[in-house]
């Protein structure tokens, strides 16, 4: 059901979605600008203001369905080297999803010797990327950029199993969001401390890679995905906990898969390489 708010109160919600894309912030717009249910939804999320207009007309949308049998093996493509570090985070409600905010340098991704900063982290859930037509229990985003504003997304996805580990780390914290939440601070801020990132960064023996968009609006274009073969495990306890803190319309955050559109998915292969 989409939220019943009034038309002054989405004009300055809008208005600040239209500050924040502006300011170059990643995926950082307003939750009440837009939702993931009715007339504020997916489908509609290219007419809500004119910043938003991608979301509807752009030609390299995510996320998609990846088919693994029509990803083409590219031999050039190299190891995703992700050189993160410990770093104070803060635990944030995003208000439309669960994310990560870091405060200082806390590493980099190497793609082609271009040096990208982890930025952010958040989930959403279920997964918003697919391996052939499957959609998971949940996916992590980890947020990069570069000097002159480019973005590179790793993306890793979640299948119900076992807890994760780095999840388990911050259970204490996310706990504390949702009662955030039931206090009325809809858009609260958690300090971890100091986070250590070492779990992210585990040897990728395989990797999709593609030329999309930001998943949320503004759904700005040209942001370099990779999306890593290996599904991990989340519990459905885990999955609970990123979804306690936001609101109805949020709580299950994944924008349904976009078309392709004649693009290429690479595909990067350890055994083959």
């Amino acid at each position: 059901m989409a939220p019943q708010l009034s038309s002054s109160f989405i004009a300055l919600a809008l208005l600040l979605a239209v500050a924040s894309a502006n300011s170059g912030d990643l995926h950082e717009v307003s939750s009440l600008a837009f939702s993931y249910n009715g007339q504020y939804g997916p489908a509609n999320w290219g007419s809500l203001n004119p910043t938003f207009s991608a979301c509807s007309s752009g030609k390299v949308q995510s996320p998609l369905n990846i088919v693994k049998k029509e990803a083409v093996e590219n031999k050039n493509l190299a190891p995703l080297t992700r050189d993160y570090k410990r770093a104070n985070a803060t635990l944030v409600n995003n208000g439309f999803n669960i994310g990560l905010h870091f405060e200082e340098d806390c590493g980099v991704l190497i793609i082609n010797d271009k040096n990208y900063t982890l930025k952010q982290m958040h989930w959403h859930s279920p997964s918003e990327h697919q391996f052939d037509g499957v959609r998971y229990a949940a996916e992590l985003h980890l947020v990069h950029q570069d000097v002159s504003g480019s973005i590179a997304v790793v993306s890793m996805l979640y299948e119900l199993g076992d807890a994760d580990p780095f999840i388990s780390k911050i259970s204490d914290k996310l706990d504390a969001l949702a009662k955030e939440a039931c206090a009325g601070n809809e858009e609260a801020h958690i300090p971890i401390g100091v986070l250590d990132n070492k779990l992210l960064r585990k040897n990728t023996r395989k990797y999709y890679r593609y030329v999309g968009s930001l998943s949320t609006p503004p759904c700005r274009e040209n942001v370099l995905w990779n999306i890593l073969g290996k599904v991990r495990t989340i519990s459905k306890k885990q999955v609970e906990a990123l979804r306690a803190p936001l609101g109805d319309d949020y709580k299950q955050n994944a924008r349904p898969v976009q078309p392709l559109n004649g693009r290429k998915i690479e595909l990067y292969n350890e055994f083959t390489n």
